[in-house]
C-alpha cells in the first residue's frame, strides 16, 4: 500500500460502502457516497492503484461446500531462520484449503485458518501440510463450532462512522 496516500471523509465512505457491498454499481455507489459518479469512479481507481482496496471477491458461505469443518491450527517450527519459515509459508498459501496464514508472536509461529469437507479430508491435509515437513515441530488444531462473527471490513481508524 503506497503508505503517502491520505484517506479523507469521502474516501472511507466510499471504503464503507464497498465493504459492505462491493457490488454496487458506480451511480449506486456515487449516491450513497453522496458524491458525483464520476467523482467515486476516480476515487475508487485511486483507492485500487494506490494498494488500500487489495482485490474484489465474492465471500461465499462454508456452507456452500456442504457441512465441511473450519480449523484454527496454531504451527510451531523447530528452525527459526527466516528462509524455514519464509519456506513453511510458501508451502502453506499455496495449498486451496488454507484460508488464511498469519505469522505470530509470541507464541506458535504460524496461525492458519482452514477448511476441509470433511475429517478425513483434514486428517489427509494434515499429513500434506504438517506431518511431511520435517520443520514442523507442534500442531495445534482448534475446530469451529459456529461462526459467531466474521467481519472482514477495516473500520476507519477513529471508530466513526
Amino acid at each position: 500500500m503506497d503508505e503517502s496516500l491520505m484517506l479523507d471523509e469521502l474516501d472511507w465512505r466510499l471504503l464503507e460502502l464497498l465493504q459492505a457491498d462491493a457490488s454496487l454499481t458506480n451511480h449506486a455507489l456515487a449516491a450513497a457516497a453522496l458524491c458525483s459518479p464520476a467523482t467515486a469512479l476516480r476515487r475508487v481507481k485511486r483507492l485500487r492503484e494506490g494498494g488500500v482496496i487489495e482485490r474484489i471477491t465474492a465471500l461465499v458461505a462454508p456452507t456452500a461446500g456442504g457441512q465441511g469443518l473450519s480449523v484454527i491450527c496454531e504451527v510451531a517450527l523447530d528452525r527459526q531462520g527466516a528462509e524455514h519459515q519464509a519456506a513453511f509459508e510458501a508451502r502453506v498459501v499455496a495449498h486451496p484449503a488454507v484460508q488464511q496464514c498469519w505469522q505470530v508472536s509470541p507464541g506458535p509461529d504460524f496461525v492458519l485458518v482452514v477448511w476441509a469437507p470433511s475429517m478425513a479430508a483434514f486428517a489427509s491435509l494434515t499429513q500434506v501440510l504438517f506431518t511431511q515437513d520435517a520443520n514442523v515441530r507442534n500442531v495445534k488444531s482448534y475446530f469451529a463450532l459456529k461462526r459467531c462473527k466474521f467481519a472482514p471490513a477495516i473500520p476507519k481508524p477513529d471508530g466513526k462512522s
